[in-house]
């Protein structure tokens, strides 16, 4: 059986994947309003109530928007750490307690023939952490919302077929945008988010033979633009001789329309 995934939206404004294999099926956040899942769900032919549960990644609002009305109206299992339950126990409204599953970091779950194996990443939440799907040999990486890729992230993540990887910013529009200087530090630190030329040079070090889409995501509404993150990060790949547009492609991510369903 194949693995399937569709990035349902990404950016700033609201954050939301769908994987599928061999019966199993998973929300990776749910950052946009209910309504708003729902049609994002209907564009890719997929319905919410049969999802096999969700999975959070950290607490922030852009992850979590419509996590409490999804749990409650569908009563979908959630994972999520123990930290970042306590730090969004009053985000989300309640969740009943027979819905609520500890997922911590560094750990994998399994279910059915899919394993779920999650990571921790450098970002300013409670205990920020995302996954990478295994399914028979097939590899799959989710890792958006990190300040860096530190050399530990890239031997757990390297080598996947494909990846959902932070592009967030342009440092030039970054710097010359109309952020307040606090926030625009905040997003360049450690604990921040990726630019597109340091997601670049990370990819760089982690794609592989059996690589072959890697998805620009979380791209930031004011410091950068679709065909700025990809020009750049075809430039540094193109100069490092890594294979874009040959040995694999890149695609976009939008924070309201959703990727059509890729198989790998």
């Amino acid at each position: 059986m194949t693995m399937q995934f569709s990035v349902l939206a990404s950016g700033s404004t609201g954050n939301a994947i769908f994987v599928e294999s061999d019966g199993q099926s998973f929300l990776v956040d749910a950052g946009l309003s209910g309504k708003k899942m729902d049609e994002l769900f209907s564009s890719i032919g997929k319905k919410i109530e049969e999802l096999s549960g969700i999975l959070v990644t950290h607490e922030h609002s852009d992850h979590i928007k419509g996590l409490g009305v999804l749990a409650r109206k569908y009563k979908l299992p959630v994972y999520a750490n123990e930290k970042t339950w306590r730090a969004m126990d009053r985000l989300t409204g309640t969740i009943d307690d027979s819905q609520k599953f500890i997922f911590e970091m560094e750990t994998v779950k399994t279910f059915g023939s899919l394993d779920i194996q999650s990571f921790g990443v450098s970002h300013d939440a409670a205990e920020p952490m995302f996954y990478i799907f295994h399914h028979s040999g097939k590899k799959l990486v989710l890792i958006t919302d990190t300040g860096y890729v530190s050399d530990r992230m890239k031997g757990l993540i390297e080598n996947a077929d494909a990846y959902v990887f932070e592009s967030n910013h342009d440092v030039g529009m970054l710097r010359m945008g109309r952020y307040p200087w606090n926030i625009k530090q905040r997003i360049l630190s450690d604990v921040g988010h990726v630019s597109n030329e340091d997601a670049a040079l990370a990819m760089n070090e982690v794609i592989g033979p059996n690589t072959k889409r890697i998805y620009l995501a979380h791209l930031s509404t004011d410091n950068n633009m679709k065909e700025l993150a990809k020009m750049s990060v075809t430039q540094t790949l193109q100069m490092k001789d890594a294979g874009v547009g040959e040995q694999f492609h890149l695609f976009d991510t939008d924070p309201k329309t959703s990727t059509p369903l890729a198989t790998i």
